[in-house]
């Protein structure tokens, strides 16, 4: 697939990995393979990736296929919190990734879902994320909705577009907050240059608010319980770490000594309520602490002492 495009006087002096990285929305790394394999032409010629924009040239990438993607059934145990005929409530675990995707074709939590409800799920996010109604990163754990019918998922994504779904999470983050509560409203978007990372961005950016609220503060640390009003991408880990405190684990976004040794950002939704989409019903649920986030805690305890 070759997509053409041209500079405008704003991408000058831009280097073209970077000016690729923007146009197409792909990763800066993937731009300069691209480039490397001579799948990058400039005015027909092909160059290098640090090669810098004039202003009035003519580039062609020739970007790959993208790959057809399924999901299957796989017999995979999962935590379900709760379940009727029209939704369920999932406690994921850190390090499952929640759909399948590049990178990820399988072993998913939607994987597992279509074995444990024998492929009866909503239909309304195709067949590669079924009864998908919102999602956690991979290294997050915690609760999650799932939706088994149509009708039942839209329900549900309107509770989510009107800010009525109630969400919570606890985090450990880097260094101790000043204040014992807190609102953060920050809009964010796609980073410029990575475009696998979110920032706290003014352009082509979404409005984000996340409220915060000390549990205990250790020695450089602090637990932490988070409230989402909106539900963008990386919300926790991009607001937190553009306040200076930084979710404990996460080296994509500023704790890149990892002091505490984790294995991906210590963070967790417990808290998960919303009104049932067929029986109106109001439902809240909760979750323990999962493993490494307890002994997190501990480690902290025995260190503050």
């Amino acid at each position: 697939m070759i997509q053409q495009t041209l500079p405008s006087d704003s991408d000058k002096d831009k280097r073209l990995d970077v000016y690729l990285s923007e146009k197409l929305s792909i990763s800066r790394s993937l731009a300069q393979e691209l480039i490397a394999s001579l799948c990058v032409k400039v005015n027909g010629c092909n160059t290098v990736k640090n090669y810098r924009i004039h202003g009035d040239e003519i580039i062609e990438a020739e970007l790959p296929e993208p790959q057809e993607i399924e999901a299957v059934a796989q017999d995979i145990p999962i935590e379900i919190v709760y379940e009727d005929e029209y939704l369920l409530v999932v406690n994921k675990p850190q390090g499952m990734v929640v759909h399948p995707a590049a990178g990820n074709p399988d072993r998913t939590l939607v994987n597992a879902l279509l074995f444990h409800c024998a492929g009866r799920l909503s239909s309304i996010n195709g067949m590669v994320r079924p009864g998908i109604v919102h999602r956690i990163d991979k290294d997050t754990a915690g609760l999650l909705i799932v939706a088994k019918t149509d009708k039942a998922h839209t329900g549900l994504a309107e509770q989510i577009a009107v800010h009525s779904f109630t969400r919570k999470y606890q985090a450990i983050v880097m260094g101790n907050l000043k204040d014992d509560s807190g609102k953060i409203n920050k809009p964010i978007g796609r980073h410029k240059t990575d475009r696998k990372k979110m920032t706290v961005t003014w352009q082509n950016s979404k409005e984000a608010i996340t409220h915060y609220r000390v549990i205990r503060r250790y020695n450089g640390f602090t637990h932490v319980e988070l409230t989402l009003e909106t539900g963008r991408t990386h919300q926790i880990r991009v607001h937190m770490a553009s306040i200076g405190h930084p979710v404990a684990g996460d080296s994509v976004y500023g704790d890149n000594k990892n002091a505490l040794k984790l294995n991906g950002q210590c963070l967790f939704a417990y808290h998960i309520g919303f009104i049932h989409p067929i029986t109106g019903k109001n439902m809240v649920f909760e979750a323990e602490k999962p493993e490494f986030f307890h002994n997190t805690l501990e480690k902290l305890n025995k260190t503050s002492q």
